[in-house]
């Protein structure tokens, strides 16, 4: 079979736009031998996923990070034993949330006879309890629902990249905070499980954004007081005029993260990168007119120098105290 064909085989793309893979017993009842197999990878055509397991170089090289691992994860799962479960991160890549910081390097797979898991290969193998509703069926691949996902990766990583997934879960409006402490009260005891008390303390659905989920973990670990995401600004009519990232009305102060993905969101059609920033300056001058608070503004880069930003937002809180005054 010529390489042009195997490259176009409608067939082979309609396995790995279902599956995401191939496995080599599907290659075979197609025609394909193992020599043939084994050249097609060597000359670049076909990826190896895992022993027994393929997919088109066209849907490789066209992938970015999470959807890589979907395939792996898929393949892992096609050739696992005991029919395994998508969970933690590889279930959240499933699900198509926004997360931020999680290594995607061991494709992760719950048991579901309960035997003690193993981890090889790259994978790593869970035996957790599960119970109805915890599990979704994907077009024949079985991942965790986005609640017990959500749970699961607050117990492998820390608080900031536990609460990014779970504020992205809400936010989309896949749980909610009831069903997270509704399923978390029986998974108390599962190791690691402490810090989830504190993410689900934390949480809420309101900040839109990765940043601003991480904006208001520095609030917390700073100790500034919580601030109202999303905050409405209005005019006498009460026309609304802006809704700022986050907000401490009491204290007269603002703060707006300046991130590449914001202001793409906020170009317009035939606008400039300048004409967004004259659009949001004009905004930032009116909010300021009707509240006469003070607008701080932070970027990724200042997230990893907390205590400046801190600082910052301190002598903000100060200045507006002495206008008031």
């Amino acid at each position: 079979m010529s390489d042009t064909i195997v490259a176009m085989d409608p067939r082979l793309f309609a396995l790995c736009r279902a599956r995401g893979c191939f496995l080599r017993r599907d290659a075979l009842e197609l025609g394909y031998g193992d020599g043939e197999i084994a050249r097609l990878v060597r000359d670049g055509l076909w990826v190896r996923l895992r022993h027994g397991a393929y997919t088109l170089a066209a849907f490789w090289h066209d992938a970015g990070s999470t959807a890589r691992h979907l395939m792996v994860s898929r393949a892992a799962q096609r050739t696992a034993q005991t029919g395994a479960i998508l969970s933690h991160t590889s279930s959240l890549c499933a699900l198509g949330v926004d997360f931020w910081g999680l290594p995607l390097d061991d494709v992760h797979l719950t048991r579901r006879d309960g035997r003690v898991g193993r981890r090889g290969a790259g994978v790593v193998q869970h035996c957790g309890t599960v119970v109805a509703g915890d599990v979704i069926d994907d077009g024949g691949f079985a991942h965790m629902s986005p609640t017990r996902t959500a749970l699961e990766i607050t117990m492998m990583t820390d608080v900031e990249r536990g609460l990014v997934v779970v504020n992205s879960f809400l936010h989309a409006g896949m749980t909610t905070v009831d069903e997270l402490r509704s399923r978390y009260a029986a998974m108390e005891q599962w190791p690691h499980s402490l810090q989830t008390d504190l993410v689900l303390r934390l949480c809420d659905p309101r900040p839109e954004s990765v940043a601003e989920t991480r904006c208001d973990v520095l609030f917390f670990r700073q100790g500034l007081p919580r601030p109202v995401p999303q905050f409405e600004v209005r005019d006498g009519s009460g026309r609304l005029i802006g809704r700022l990232d986050f907000a401490w009305p009491p204290l007269g102060v603002w703060l707006e993260f300046d991130g590449r993905v914001k202001y793409d969101q906020l170009r317009r059609s035939g606008e400039t990168e300048v004409d967004v920033l004259m659009r949001e300056k004009r905004r930032e001058e009116l909010i300021r007119e009707v509240t006469g608070w003070e607008c701080i503004r932070i970027t990724w880069a200042d997230l990893a120098h907390p205590e400046r930003v801190a600082a910052r937002i301190r002598a903000a809180f100060a200045r507006s105290a002495r206008r008031q005054g």
